[in-house]
């Protein structure tokens, strides 16, 4: 997953790429192509997940159980489509990276923003 090709884009922290991703299979089953485009969408085009950092991700998290594959077909058979679906130990992950992931946030608050009387 890499920002957009910009000054002001954050650099993303290690693992930061499983909790989108998780949190995007929170909504429903999803391929590939639409956890990528999701990402991208709602975080305004600043974060695009190549597939070369998406799929290692998904696999790797399939392996550690936090989610499940299916082939579909679309489109009356013409193509399939392999979709991801969280799990219940995927949805456990979800929660305790969203916990440290706020209070990282906030410990990066408090760094940035001191106490007046500190400065």
């Amino acid at each position: 997953m890499t920002p957009k090709a910009s000054p002001n884009r954050a650099e993303l922290l290690q693992g930061t790429l499983d909790m989108l991703i998780l949190r995007t299979l929170l909504f429903g089953p999803a391929h590939g192509h639409q956890i990528a485009k999701h990402i991208q969408r709602t975080t305004d085009d600043v974060l695009q997940v190549e597939h070369g950092s998406l799929y290692p991700a998904l696999h790797r998290m399939e392996q550690k159980g936090w989610i499940i594959s299916k082939w579909e077909s679309i489109n009356e058979g013409k193509r399939e489509f392999k979709f991801y679906r969280l799990t219940k130990t995927g949805r456990k992950q979800l929660a305790s990276e969203q916990s440290k992931w706020k209070q990282l946030a906030k410990a990066i608050a408090l760094v940035m923003s001191p106490a007046s009387n500190e400065e």
